[in-house]
């Protein structure tokens, strides 16, 4: 049973049982830096090229010092940015992580997915999220306190008003009464709970088309898997929900160099890396974004190295 039958990037990245690869916007090794934000179309277009199934986008509104890792995103808003590379290349997914539901009205992110989807079909995914960058709430003057409660009345909004004709909406964040959202998507957009959302795993077991969640170690994650597959099971009997997850990624010049943990993820060369995406794999992972923010190489070289040894091993999935 697939709900996304004829959405093109959700086949050719999830399959249960398999591991598909992906990429974090920006692809460059910047650290704590800001990106310069250069060759991110010939990037792209060479991920592409070399088998990578998705790049991935980034929420952010403010540059916030005080928030702890790189906190200006990829700069442009994810949005116009993610339509803008999508218009650059011909089959690679690009997704949401995350769209901070609390943050963007839940009616102007119909109008900008159904948009996109129209133009792009079936290469849109949507990761949405609670949010949890103090700056860009006290900005907006959204309450971070009560994200939890706004981003659940959001998400209900945000799938009444994609898939529904006509629908009646009462909230707090507006009322919808004989009138209709135009365009809808050319087919369901996957829509992944990123994180917990201030939820419990009930929750988000019970809504979403999947779950994206931090990187951890397999043996964590693969227990945090299972007991969430078994809540999808107890709402959802028979139905896949994938699960993805981010990766920092340091990929040593030596291809036998043993792992070493980074921040949010590993230093290490690449025949371990495909043990270790393997050892993933088999704990549940279904689609795994490399960020090369923590690299010391180059990123060209990376993704150059990347999808010639490692992206074979873990390849689109084909129908």
């Amino acid at each position: 049973m697939n709900p996304f039958s004829h959405h093109k990037a959700y086949n050719r990245m999830y399959k249960e049982g398999e591991l598909t690869l992906g990429l974090h916007i920006p692809l460059e090794n910047y650290r704590f830096d800001t990106p310069t934000m250069e060759k991110q179309v010939e990037l792209a277009q060479l991920s592409e090229k070399l088998g990578f199934t998705s790049l991935w986008f980034r929420d952010v509104l403010l540059e916030d010092p005080n928030f702890g890792d790189p906190a200006v995103g990829q700069i442009y808003d994810m949005m116009i940015y993610l339509t803008y590379l999508a218009g650059k290349t011909n089959d690679i997914a690009l997704g949401t992580a995350a769209a901070v539901l609390p943050l963007r009205h839940p009616l102007r992110v119909a109008k900008e997915i159904a948009t996109i989807d129209q133009l792009f079909p079936g290469r849109v995914l949507l990761g949405v999220s609670s949010g949890d960058r103090r700056a860009d709430f006290a900005a907006l003057g959204v309450s971070h306190p009560d994200r939890g409660q706004t981003f659940v009345e959001a998400y209900h909004y945000l799938q009444d008003v994609l898939y529904s004709e006509f629908p009646h909406i009462e909230s707090t964040r507006g009322n919808i009464r004989g009138a209709n959202l135009v365009p809808k998507p050319t087919t369901r957009i996957p829509t992944f709970i990123t994180g917990y959302a201030q939820q419990d795993m009930k929750w988000f077991a019970e809504h979403g088309d999947g779950w994206m969640y931090y990187p951890r170690s397999p043996h964590d994650q693969e227990l945090t898997i299972r007991r969430w597959r078994s809540l999808v099971e107890e709402y959802h009997p028979g139905l896949f929900k994938p699960f993805s997850q981010p990766m920092h990624l340091d990929l040593a010049e030596d291809p036998n160099e043993i792992p070493t943990p980074i921040r949010l993820g590993f230093r290490i060369g690449r025949n371990y890396l495909i043990e270790l995406l393997n050892i993933y794999k088999a704990a549940g992972v279904n689609h795994l974004f490399f960020a090369l923010f923590d690299s010391e190489r180059p990123a060209d070289e990376v993704i150059q190295e990347l999808g010639e040894y490692v992206v074979p091993h873990f390849p689109a999935i084909q129908k």
